[in-house]
């Protein structure tokens, strides 16, 4: 069985918020879908672990954003691969409150949608929560951001709480100048790959410099993650 066929299926990127107990958060998905017209209703699949899952349950509400292609992959990884147990998802964003109480983000927002849940579903790892559309909004005539264009334009990650994560498989690895296999290493907050036998001038990492052998006080060159938010990918 070739589960890549799944890669075929049109997914967008959405910024999913909600909140309980005077707490709020938010969470990257890629799974948003209509389900009927009348009345106007949506789908939203979330992981059972998430932060997000236990707001949305115990709330029965919850907002989507709809991303432009101009999303920068900060805002992505604000919301995809960080834990708002953490953090506070929502510091420096743009939102709005929302008529059911909870942030409506706005920045890089081509549409919004305040719902109640009518319907959940649990589904192994995830839940379906169906919810009615109780409010809606266009922000902009940008281009609303696809899967596709986010892996094939911006080479941003599948974080591994979504709905269609799969396992990359191991690939094969880069030579050094001595011989050695050196692995490339991938930054989980914005997809950016750092190549050994590339390296990184700018950050004053020479050609040929294994990603063990970097300083640990080096950052990704794109969004400025240290480190330790990389993962070996070759």
């Amino acid at each position: 069985m070739d589960l890549t066929a799944l890669y075929s299926i049109n997914y967008g990127l959405y910024i999913v918020t909600s909140g309980y107990q005077n707490q709020t958060n938010g969470q990257i998905v890629n799974t948003v879908f209509q389900i009927t017209a009348d009345p106007a209703t949506l789908a939203v699949s979330i992981n059972q672990q998430n932060l997000t899952h236990m707001m949305v349950s115990q709330s029965q509400r919850f907002n989507v954003s709809v991303l432009d292609q101009e999303a920068p992959m900060t805002l992505i990884g604000q919301f995809g691969f960080k834990t708002g147990r953490e953090i506070d998802k929502l510091k420096g964003i743009q939102y709005t409150i929302g008529e059911n109480g909870f942030p409506v983000v706005t920045e890089h927002a081509v549409a919004t949608f305040e719902l109640q849940v009518i319907a959940q579903l649990p589904i192994h790892t995830h839940t379906l929560f169906i919810g009615k559309i109780t409010n809606a909004t266009v922000l902009s005539k940008k281009e609303p951001m696809t899967y596709a264009y986010y892996h094939l334009v911006k080479k941003g990650l599948t974080p591994k709480n979504s709905a269609t994560y799969q396992k990359t498989p191991e690939g094969s690895q880069e030579q050094t100048k001595g011989g050695d296999k050196m692995s490339k290493y991938r930054c989980l907050i914005c997809g950016y790959e750092y190549d050994p036998a590339v390296g990184d001038i700018d950050g004053g990492i020479q050609p040929g410099t294994a990603f063990e052998d970097i300083p640990d006080t080096w950052v990704c060159p794109i969004c400025g993650a240290s480190k330790d938010q990389f993962e070996k990918i070759a």
